[in-house]
């Protein structure tokens, strides 16, 4: 099936240069643009794509506040955040408003190809180091409220194996390096994906990774 793609950024090169790479693969296709924040709602609204490319840094709308709305009306799009620096401060922000990951902006047509088909997969777009480099930037808000009360509120309801797998997603293994680790199937491991998914309330991989770094289960290395 060919994955929707829709690229939200206020500099015109970027989208069309990223329109030209992404329609230049057999399995995507760009199915519109949007300048702002507050047209890419729209256009994920109206379009129904499969995968936003959403810059952070736009006007009207920024891409945090657009990726939150995207994720509040319950549309299937996954939202992959554009950035232009892996320690730019509103990517954990974004990641924490629903985002399924991030690319940068320098990524070759290669990586990006892959990172929308990664994305649209329903798997997680994050690099461990870069992940934990992160977490680490902002664990010094341990103060600030947690994302996810509920979430925190069920944490005892996951079983050993559950937790493992948890602490696993958020280290940044794939179903098939998880299955490999724990010598089990990889059927075996979506079912725990889905069931931990499932008792936190959490929407993807990308928000149990979250809730793992946040409820302390795994710490910046």
């Amino acid at each position: 099936m060919t994955i929707r793609v829709v690229i939200a950024d206020d500099q015109m090169m970027v989208r069309e240069g990223f329109s030209v790479l992404l329609n230049a693969m057999p399995d995507i296709e760009v199915v519109g643009e949007a300048v702002d924040g507050r047209e890419a709602v729209g256009r994920v609204r109206e379009l129904a794509p499969d995968v936003v490319l959403m810059d952070i840094r736009m006007p009207e709308m920024n891409g945090i506040e657009a990726t939150r709305e995207i994720i509040a009306a319950d549309a299937a799009a996954k939202v992959l955040v554009l950035t232009t620096f892996d320690l730019d401060e509103y990517v954990y922000q974004a990641l924490r408003a629903g985002a399924s990951g991030f690319l940068l902006k320098d990524a070759s047509a290669r990586q990006l190809a892959d990172g929308v088909r990664v994305v649209a997969s329903g798997e997680a777009l994050l690099a461990p180091t870069v992940t934990k480099r992160l977490i680490h930037e902002f664990s010094r808000l341990a103060e600030a409220p947690r994302l996810m009360p509920a979430a925190h509120a069920a944490y005892g309801e996951l079983t050993e194996r559950e937790t493992e797998v948890l602490v696993l997603i958020a280290q940044g293994l794939s179903n098939a390096e998880i299955a490999e680790r724990l010598v089990v199937a990889d059927s075996t491991v979506k079912t725990h994906v889905s069931r931990i998914l499932v008792k936190l309330g959490l929407r993807d991989r990308t928000q149990a990774a979250v809730f793992a770094y946040e409820a302390r289960l795994v710490t910046p290395g």
